[in-house]
C-alpha cells in the first residue's frame, strides 16, 4: 500500500483528531478511563493500515485490514458511550463519527 493511499491518509487524519479528542477530554472533562480506551483504538486503526504496507503475504495484509476494522468497531462503542455519559456533546460525537464512517 503507497503512503499516499487515502485509506493512510484518511486513517492519521482521524488518529490526529482522536488525539485531539482525548486531550480534550482529559484536560477539560478530567475524564481519563474511557478516553485513554479511545485514544488506544482510535489510533490502532491508523497503525495497523500503516503496517499492512509490509504485510508478508496477503493473508497477512487482510489480516491486518480486518483487525483495524475491527479497531475502528471498538472506537464507535468509546464514542458512543462518551456520548451516551455527556463527555461529548451530540455534535462532537457526530463530528467524530461521521468521519470514522467514511473509511
Amino acid at each position: 500500500m503507497k503512503e499516499d493511499n487515502i485509506l493512510h491518509i484518511k486513517s492519521k487524519k482521524f488518529a490526529i483528531r482522536i488525539i485531539h479528542c482525548y486531550k480534550f477530554l482529559s484536560d477539560n472533562k478530567k475524564e481519563f478511563v474511557l478516553s485513554k480506551q479511545l485514544l488506544r483504538s482510535g489510533t490502532a486503526i491508523g497503525a495497523l493500515i500503516a503496517e499492512s504496507k509490509f504485510a508478508q503475504s496477503d493473508k497477512d495484509f487482510l489480516n491486518k485490514l480486518y483487525i483495524a476494522l475491527k479497531e475502528a468497531n471498538e472506537t464507535l462503542y468509546w464514542l458512543d458511550l462518551l456520548y451516551e455519559t455527556h463527555f461529548l456533546s451530540e455534535e462532537e460525537f457526530s463530528s467524530i463519527s461521521k468521519m470514522l464512517q467514511k473509511f
